[in-house]
């Protein structure tokens, strides 16, 4: 009887798994489009960044990056990452706390707003600050009483940077930390656990990972930040030009070597970002 079985299950398990699987020719077609898109959208205009960059030679690279404007670009894009990073991850852990450990009135609009700078345009954020701290902004009067200056000047630039980073944080560890739910932090304070002890002993070492991953994701998005930044920056060269403004202001100079080496350092922030964000992904999918 067994032996009549078991050729019956083999041949039912093949059914399913042919019924499950796509054609071969479906397979190979679809790896063959993915495949030349990133080859068309990624590799190649990297690699003619990175040939334009070089074109010139090792010093003349190295000349155009040392440039008193670039310098200033390079550390005014530092700064503003500095400022924002370490901000929106303590605003991500403190949303992302509130949002998946308690109830509260608002909550649901919370995570609406969390949401709300991937809605919206970076030009027209940096608009809205305009608006409120320009010259004709609604906090003009009070801004020019204090002499504080705001828009064309770098708060203006960290404002607009935190503003378009902050949900990077937060969205990582919000679907995380649903699913991994409480009873490890409840336990942990029925055995006599401070808050503080539990948040360090428990919750750290389960969202370390998308922690990471978020705050990576956010100092990419506020090293190449434009749109935002080009508006409340007025493009000052060596005072409110950021890199990526940097490489827009030589180009458009037809100052190519400058613009290319410019270019040469966002790019190579994004690859070291993919190869960052592929190992955190698969440490994070290990821990799951």
């Amino acid at each position: 009887m067994n032996a009549l079985v078991q050729p019956v299950k083999q041949f039912k398990k093949e059914q399913i798994q042919h019924a499950t699987e796509d054609p071969s020719w479906v397979r190979y077609t679809l790896i063959s489009i993915s495949l030349s898109f990133i080859l068309l959208f990624l590799f190649l205009p990297l690699g003619l960044v990175i040939s334009k960059a070089f074109a010139s030679g090792w010093q003349t690279y190295w000349e155009a990056l040392s440039e008193p404007d670039a310098q200033a670009a390079i550390r005014l894009t530092v700064l503003a990452a500095f400022i924002t990073v370490p901000l929106n991850t303590v605003f991500g852990l403190a949303s992302a706390w509130a949002i998946t450990r308690f109830e509260f009135p608002g909550k649901s609009l919370l995570t609406t707003l969390i949401d709300l700078p991937f809605s919206v345009s970076p030009v027209i954020s940096g608009v809205i600050f305009v608006l409120l701290f320009g010259a004709q902004g609604w906090f003009s009067e009070w801004l020019i009483a204090h002499d504080i200056k705001v828009i064309f000047a770098v708060p203006g630039i960290v404002l607009a940077t935190l503003f378009v980073t902050f949900p990077f944080v937060a969205r990582e560890l919000i679907p995380l930390m649903q699913e991994m739910g409480n009873e490890e932090e409840e336990a942990a304070l029925s055995l006599g656990a401070s808050g503080w002890t539990t948040f360090i002993k428990v919750s750290l070492p389960n969202i370390k990972w998308a922690l990471l991953y978020g705050v990576l994701l956010c100092n990419a998005r506020a090293m190449g930040e434009f749109g935002a930044v080009s508006v409340v920056s007025g493009h000052i060269r060596g005072i409110t030009n950021t890199l990526p403004l940097h490489v827009e202001t030589s180009y458009n100079e037809y100052n190519s070597v400058a613009a290319f080496a410019g270019a040469s350092i966002l790019a190579g922030l994004a690859i070291v970002t993919l190869v960052l964000k592929s190992f955190l992904e698969w440490k994070q999918g290990r821990r799951l």
